[in-house]
Parts: C-alpha cells; structure tokens; sequence
C-alpha cells in the first residue's frame, strides 16, 4: 500500500517512472548509497519527528543529523522521533521506506538546507527497497514541502 500511495503521488508530476526497485535493502544512507552508486550524502533521507501530536517529517541529505539546538529554536520543542509504530500510523509508511510521497493528511514536509548542494538527490519511494533519482526543483513540488529550513549538521561536526 504504502509503495502505491508513492508512485501515485510522484504520477501526478509524471515522476513516477524513474523509481528504481533494487534487490537489496536499501532502507538505510549506506544500503541506498551501495544499490544506488552514489555517495551518500546524496541519498535523501525522511527523518519524522513528533511536534505537538503532529507528525513532522525532515527530508535531509544523508551525511547530516539533526542538531538538537536548531531543531528547538525552529519547533519549539526537543526533537523526538516518532516510533516505527508512529511512522506507520501518522506517516502512512514504514521505517526503511519513509518518503515525502504519498504521506498521510497533515504531515508537515520541511526540506533541509543540506540538499541544496546537488543537483538531484535519491529519497526512498515508500518501501525498503526503492529510491528515485529527483532534481531538487522536483523534490519541492512532489514533496508538497512547507517550507526549506536549517535543522541540521554534518554527522560528526561538533555540538
């Protein structure tokens, strides 16, 4: 369910035939980063968080985290992931295969500064085995994305 609720949002922009299915996992950066053939911090990864009983999605590049004190300063509260069991419920799909596509009524899509630096990116496509290759313009408009934000640092930059 949750793959065909992402082809069919990335149909609507007719994007939906650049998903790649591989057969391996590729539900982390460094499994995606292999199937794919790219560096991994060219992999855009969907992280969800829970912000007054709301889910929040951050669609990031693959070698950032989010650093806790930007992440307050832009929500208002700590960074609190949702559960895989929150993901599926609120998200519309599991961990492994989150995406911006396809996503539940009242997900927030907020995309981070850290994408910027490509060209295209590769988000998952609803399952732990897809990903499509996206110009940033194209992430934006598939995404339904609120607004860009600056939620994140390089993983092992200082606090």
């Amino acid at each position: 369910m949750s793959a065909e609720k992402a082809k069919a949002a990335l149909e609507k922009y007719g994007l939906a035939d650049r998903i790649r299915v591989f057969s391996q996992s590729s539900a982390t950066v460094e499994l995606a980063a292999k199937a794919l053939g790219c560096e991994p911090a060219r992999i855009a990864k969907s992280i969800t968080f829970l912000v007054n009983d709301k889910a929040v999605m951050i669609v990031a590049a693959g070698d950032v985290k989010i650093d806790n004190a930007k992440y307050k300063a832009k929500f208002g509260v700590k960074a609190k992931m949702l559960t895989a069991e929150q993901a599926v419920e609120m998200v519309g799909h599991a961990v492994g295969g989150v995406c911006p596509f396809g996503v539940n009524e009242g997900v927030e899509v907020y995309l981070d500064e850290s994408l910027k630096r490509f060209e295209t990116v590769y988000p998952a496509c609803g399952t732990a085995d897809s990903a499509v290759e996206l110009a940033i313009s194209e992430l934006e408009r598939a995404s339904g994305y609120r607004e860009w934000v600056d939620v994140c640092k390089m993983i092992g930059a200082g606090v």
